[in-house]
């Protein structure tokens, strides 16, 4: 029998968590507040993350148990089919790299957003044409190449410099928003009283709440970037679990910093109503002047380059197990002969999202939030599985009856919180789908995910016949190394 291709043990535990932590916290955390804040008020947003980390860990301890069962690249890939089949195992690897690749595009179309915020007179020279109301100019398009380009190199290059890298990029980061917000709070010009009304009193708390929760499945994705890659820890795999719940702990305290920064800076309701085109960077600016607008342009950027460089990894490692599985063409199964890297997977997710920067961040948004669907099917398979594999009693062991593979325990506990995290999955996917929903994802997002299915039910029909032919053994051994 051939030998499967496997990754080599580099990852540290911090650079694991560094990776899921610098996932979870892109663009969005410096950008996005005063958007947040204009439909929920700054204590709707800050307990609507809060209550979106503790779902998240919920969800977090199936994935625990599975990355420690089954420490394999492909994550949700592998686990789809270890608890149902081949085909399920499409369906869900279909859905994830889409979803990566997306946040890869859009966290390097962030860093060209942010040179066109604060460098305009730079970043928009060589007007191209506009799409869906937003103007694309050669010199952001190239902005978002080049980082594009350059994390791609980084990961061809190998895992323990793009690990390293991660690490690095996290602490700045996270000292950057130590210093926005500690600073914030000791300011004489800000105060608490800006923050009135807690809630936005258009609507009422219940709703102020649900519509952050609603956006957690994108708010936090990241940290099931590390299944994607357990194949290459250097330390015992029970280990992940932990890594994922501090991880999702300081991703939302990241978020609830950066709210309260942007909420003390002035009355939040004239910050949302000037309509500004960064009001976080308007908060920063005129709290500290220049060294704020700079500290947080840092922390920005440490946010996009850790979202960046996570994303390929997963992205990268998905392809790998999806080629080693040879359901998709067998080059991205490959590894490059000196670096050891998933070569075939990191060219590719560069070529797919070099595309992206033409046609404009607002077109690129309705990917991603088309997007989050696929995430949100990969937490309900992964919660699905566990669920299967935990027992309410050790007398369930007696009268397992599953394949050879799917492990079986008994743990209750366990048990409960793998049913309640598809449960949580079900509620995300109904929020996303269902009309007038607080996350319901739009015409355009919608038409973006048909498109996405059709294409893969289409290159099913096209490899599914090959992919079908693989003896059930080979494919347990390619997928699952056993």
């Amino acid at each position: 029998m051939e030998e499967r291709e496997q990754l080599k043990r580099t990852l540290k535990p911090q650079w694991v968590w560094a990776i899921a932590l610098g996932s979870a916290i892109g663009w969005g955390a410096f950008v996005q507040p005063s958007v947040w804040m204009s439909g929920s008020g700054p204590l709707g947003v800050i307990i609507g993350f809060g209550i979106g980390a503790l779902l998240m860990m919920i969800i977090a301890v199936s994935y625990g148990f599975l990355v420690e069962k089954f420490p394999v690249s492909g994550g949700e890939f592998a686990y789809a089919y270890l608890g149902f089949n081949r085909n399920h195992a499409y369906i869900a690897g279909w859905f994830l790299v889409l979803g990566y690749m997306c946040i890869v595009a859009l966290n390097a179309s962030a860093l060209a957003l942010m040179i066109r915020y604060i460098f305009p007179s730079v970043a928009e020279q060589g007007y191209l044409y506009s799409i869906a109301g937003w103007d694309v100019y050669l010199v952001e398009v190239l902005i978002a190449s080049t980082a594009l380009i350059i994390f791609a190199y980084m990961n061809f290059r190998g895992s323990t410099l793009s690990g390293r890298l991660q690490y690095i990029f996290v602490i700045f980061m996270i000292l950057g928003v130590l210093f926005l917000g500690i600073g914030a709070v000791l300011n004489p010009a800000t105060s608490f009283a800006n923050l009135q009304p807690v809630f936005n009193p258009a609507t009422t708390t219940f709703s102020s709440i649900i519509l952050i929760v609603a956006i957690a499945p994108w708010a936090f994705v990241g940290f099931d970037n590390v299944p994607q890659a357990a194949e290459e820890f250097n330390f015992p795999a029970k280990k992940a679990f932990m890594l994922i719940i501090f991880s999702l702990i300081c991703a939302g305290l990241i978020y609830m910093i950066m709210i309260m920064a942007t909420a003390l800076y002035m009355p939040w309701q004239e910050l949302v109503s000037a309509q500004s085109q960064w009001g976080t960077g308007d908060a920063m600016s005129g709290l500290f002047g220049n060294i704020g607008i700079l500290v947080l342009a840092i922390a920005l950027s440490m946010g996009v380059f850790t979202g960046l460089n996570g994303f390929y990894v997963s992205s990268s490692r998905l392809l790998f197990a999806m080629g080693r599985a040879q359901i998709i063409p067998n080059v991205f199964g490959k590894l490059h002969s000196k670096y050891k890297t998933p070569f075939a997977g990191i060219i590719f997710t560069c070529v797919v999202c070099l595309i992206t920067p033409w046609f404009g961040r607002q077109v690129l948004t309705w990917v991603v939030d088309m997007s989050s669907v696929g995430v949100t099917i990969a937490y309900i398979y992964t919660c699905v599985v566990a669920f299967k594999s935990f027992k309410w009693s050790k007398e369930g062991l007696l009268s397992v009856n599953q394949n050879r593979h799917m492990p079986a325990v008994a743990a209750p506990v366990k048990k409960g919180f793998s049913l309640a995290g598809t449960l949580i999955g079900f509620i995300f996917l109904g929020l996303l789908l269902i009309p007038n929903s607080p996350a319901f994802m739009g015409a355009p997002s919608l038409i973006a995910l048909i498109v996405w299915v059709s294409l893969g039910v289409i290159f099913y029909l096209i490899k599914g016949p090959e992919f079908r032919k693989i003896p059930k053994e080979r494919l347990e051994y390619l997928i699952l190394g056993k």
